[in-house]
Parts: structure tokens; sequence; C-alpha cells
């Protein structure tokens, strides 16, 4: 790959899951802008059905880490950002539209916040029926707000190499 390339490229390619975190605060200002970087991503018809719930409360952190089985980082993260999603107001009050424009916010929360130099790691919730009915409940999530997941965000405590996995095996030109 061209170098020059390359290196407008190296956000996507740097942005790795983050799952140690070091002792440190992410300020409110901070959150801000991360929020405002989800909220920038694509949406069905513009629809925009994402909803955000924002813990900081170590015990609610290290509760939901309890409950979710590959989320044991959130219990020393500086916050944890659930992203959910209005069936309502998601186009034609789709699931899938919902869960489309949900998972983009997700992404551009994961680049916003690697941009920042912080870390972060993507927890599924969505489609595991327990972990959404456990989400819903403990958040207090209206009965048409659905979790879709949830981030870890916080100071890296650990580093990654940049990489990609891409596999020409996996790319069809035309035609299957």
């Amino acid at each position: 790959m061209d170098e020059h390339i390359k290196s407008k490229l190296d956000l996507l390619f740097g942005r790795r899951s983050i799952r140690v975190f070091a002792p440190g605060d992410v300020s409110d200002e901070t959150v801000d802008t991360l929020l405002r970087a989800a909220m920038a991503a694509p949406s069905a018809v513009a629809k925009d059905p994402w909803r955000f719930v924002v813990l900081r409360q170590r015990a609610s952190l290290v509760r939901i880490a309890e409950e979710l089985p590959n989320g044991k980082m959130l219990a020393s993260a500086a916050v944890g950002i659930f992203v959910c999603g209005d069936l309502e107001a998601a186009h034609d009050r789709l699931l899938s539209y919902l869960l489309q424009d949900c998972s983009a916010a997700v992404q551009n929360l994961l680049l916003a916040t690697h941009a920042l130099g912080l870390g972060a790691c993507w927890l599924g919730i969505h489609p595991r029926e327990n972990r959404i009915q456990f989400i819903r409940d403990f958040l207090g999530l209206p009965e048409s707000v659905i979790p879709v997941a949830g981030v870890a965000i916080g100071r890296p405590g650990e580093q990654k190499e940049a990489r990609t996995r891409f596999n020409p095996a996996h790319v069809h030109f035309e035609k299957w």
C-alpha cells in the first residue's frame, strides 16, 4: 500500500479492542465529543434512532461486567456508553435499520475514542435475549428502546499493533 494512503488510514488500522484500562478519568467534555462523533454516523432516512446511556458509577460498571460474559473490562473502564435504538424512531420501525444505524454510531464512537488517544472495546448485547433484558431492566429503558451494544472506554492499559484482517478470499467482483 502506498505510504501516503496508509498514513491517511492509520486511524482505521490502529483502532483495536482495548480490554485493559489504566487508571484515569475521561472528562465530561471528552464524553460529549465522543457522543457527537457517534451521532455523526449515517442513518437510514436520517431517522437517528440511536439513544445513549452513559455510565460512570463504578458499582454500575462492575454489576454490568458481572452479567456480560465478555465484558469484564467494564469493571475497570472510566466510562461505559450503552448504545440503544428506539424502534419507534427507526426507519419504517424496522429492527434491521435500527441495528445498522446503531452499529454505524458504535463504529464512529470507537474511531473517535481511538483518535483521542483513549481505548475502547465494543460489547455486543443484541441479539442475546438474556443480555437485552438485563440491560433493559438495569438501565430502566422504555419498552421501545433496544440495547444494541455497550462500549467500555478509558485510558489504555495495553498497546496493540495496527493491523487489518483483510482476506482476498472474502472478496468477489461482479458476481459471487
